[in-house]
């Protein structure tokens, strides 16, 4: 590792079932152009020159096998780690993130599930991060509108407003941290955790973490095709992607 830490280190986490992908392998072992997902996550980050580390979170029974996986698809000379997962999303970072040598002052965390992120979008927010930022998100502007709703499942759901869609952005991942910020949000959110008085709304990222503990976080331009693998109609947007890259040989 670089040892004035200008080179990043990306966490994955990867322990998760993906249940709203169906029953089967866990969501980061589901396979896109008959390679799974968690690989190409992996060869994007492992694409970009800015990243020289990528430690991945595995289901804790699942270890050797994702370690084996990642050597048979000739990602074992690139400097990646395999560790133990935990129980939710933060506790996979946070475990990722301690498996980071300590000089390294650059951190992404990037979903395994977002396979075919472009390089560009590694480096743009690596190099946010080195340039002073606490936190950075890519994100993109919403289509859609977006009315927000009393929640009533399976029922009528009544509007309680409509967003300026101009002022929203759907974030993507990798999502980059100074270190020192990702560390103190992850230790503030495990104390409050375990003394009982983690009452606030449950976050879904952790640049979400940083913004909870009164942390500044910024977004820089994400892109199309960084879209999250969940449904699988989304496998199959996936699957026309991927098959357009080699094509063209971009891929």
């Amino acid at each position: 590792m670089n040892a004035s830490g200008a080179v990043a280190a990306a966490v994955v986490p990867a322990a998760g079932r993906g249940e709203r992908l169906g029953p089967g392998a866990p969501k980061a072992l589901r396979e896109l152009g008959g390679v799974p997902l968690l690989v190409h996550a992996v060869r994007a980050l492992a694409r970009s020159r800015a990243v020289g580390l990528v430690v991945v979170a595995a289901p804790a029974d699942g270890v050797a096998e994702v370690v084996a996986l990642l050597d048979s698809h000739g990602l074992d000379g690139k400097d990646i780690r395999v560790v133990a997962g935990g129980a939710t999303r933060q506790e996979s970072v946070r475990l990722g993130l301690a498996a980071i040598p300590e000089e390294v002052e650059v951190v992404l965390v990037h979903d395994a599930a977002r396979p075919l992120v472009p390089v560009e979008v590694v480096d743009t927010v690596a190099a946010a991060v080195r340039a002073g930022a606490q936190a950075v998100v890519p994100a993109v502007p919403l289509a859609d509108t977006v009315k927000r709703v009393e929640p009533n499942p399976g029922g009528p759901e009544p509007v309680l407003d409509t967003p300026e869609r101009a002022t929203l952005r759907a974030v993507q991942t990798p999502q980059g941290f100074d270190r020192a910020t990702l560390v103190e949000v992850h230790a503030k959110a495990l104390t409050e955790e375990g003394a009982g008085t983690a009452d606030a709304p449950p976050v879904t990222d952790d640049a979400g973490l940083v913004e909870r503990y009164g942390g500044r976080v910024v977004v820089v331009p994400g892109h199309e095709e960084a879209f999250k693998v969940t449904r699988p109609l989304d496998l199959v947007l996936a699957e026309a992607v991927l098959a357009r890259r080699r094509a063209t040989d971009a891929y």
